[in-house]
């Protein structure tokens, strides 16, 4: 008889059935990061044309690396939905649920100036998925649970997040009221977590390191908030620029633990750098097209070079915390 209380020999196939146990939702924060370098390679394609192949190639892998980690997280779910269950009723872990949907609206977004029909598709399959998983984790936070003030990070923007990147490529598509409605579920409940959150990081104990990373998610709500506020009225107004100059105070203060972040061990809170930067980018490229601003177009630019440089090492980091068995292990 096979006693099950021995943690299996790690050169045993039974070692790749325990790790997929413990393959954390937070995986799909690496989709949000592929997707949204390729977003922002393709919004500065217009001034350099050698940008649309780089996007197109990094779609095509960003595509792929979805696919495969949905795969394994599908797998999971039905080999382990214990594992995932006790992930939907982790404090922190949570938040992350929504990194799926959001997964397919980058992807629609991304997908859409090739093949429109199919963009369409993976949108609605996206807000459909966003909008049960907004409900869901809101729901999670306002039930009974006992929830202690050091649970709360950045990360739990994301649900908000989620809610404003529908507009995007929603209005685009003529889904005018849809996208209204997303939008402002997604910037109330980013002011109302806004709130939480600074009172969290001033009056309380300092965010743990392994989560410190999600730090820049405190970037992502306003950027994301700029593009489809532009998408939905087609002008850059003062309530666009209030947006957009939010996300660069935002972003000055990430810059601002830089010296903190070097610091820190790798873990894949790490990819959290990416999609907010991602979103920065495109928001500045996008308000310099609309108001035919240097200035932003520059800033673009900028951080569409930090952007390549953070998400090349992410992947190296990645490969290797793999490689040296780091990932998927018991917390």
């Amino acid at each position: 008889m096979i006693d099950t209380t021995q943690a299996p020999d790690p050169n045993t196939p039974m070692a790749g059935f325990s790790r997929l146990a413990h393959f954390p939702v937070t995986f799909f924060a690496i989709v949000m990061g592929l997707m949204g370098l390729t977003l922002a390679l393709h919004a500065g394609a217009p001034a350099m044309p050698i940008l649309e192949p780089a996007s197109s190639l990094m779609l095509l892998i960003g595509a792929a690396v979805m696919i495969v980690i949905a795969m394994i997280y599908i797998a999971k779910a039905l080999r382990h939905p214990a594992s995932v269950a006790e992930e939907w009723h982790h404090p922190v872990k949570l938040a992350f649920f929504p990194t799926i949907s959001i997964s397919l609206l980058l992807l629609a977004t991304a997908v859409f100036p090739y093949n429109t029909t199919l963009a369409e598709y993976v949108w609605l399959a996206g807000v459909a998925g966003q909008g049960v998983l907004t409900i869901a984790v809101i729901s999670g936070w306002i039930s009974h649970r006992s929830f202690q003030v050091g649970h709360l990070t950045p990360a739990w923007f994301i649900p908000a997040v989620g809610n404003v990147i529908v507009p995007v490529l929603g209005a685009r598509m003529g889904y005018i009221e849809t996208s209204w409605l997303f939008f402002s579920g997604g910037m109330i409940f980013w002011i109302v977590l806004l709130t939480l959150v600074m009172n969290r990081l001033i009056f309380h104990d300092p965010i743990v390191a392994r989560l410190f990373p999600t730090m820049v998610i405190l970037i992502a709500p306003p950027a994301v908030a700029f593009l489809a506020y532009v998408s939905m009225t087609g002008d850059v107004d003062g309530i666009a620029r209030l947006l957009i100059y939010s996300g660069y105070i935002f972003a000055v203060l990430v810059i601002a633990q830089v010296p903190r972040l070097a610091k820190l061990p790798f873990a894949l809170s790490w990819w959290a750098l990416s999609f907010p930067i991602a979103a920065l980018s495109i928001a500045s490229f996008r308000f310099a097209q609309l108001d035919g601003s240097r200035t932003h177009h520059n800033i673009g630019f900028i951080l569409l070079i930090v952007l390549v440089l953070v998400v090349a090492g992410l992947i190296w980091r990645t490969g290797q915390a793999i490689l040296r068995g780091e990932i998927c292990q018991p917390e």
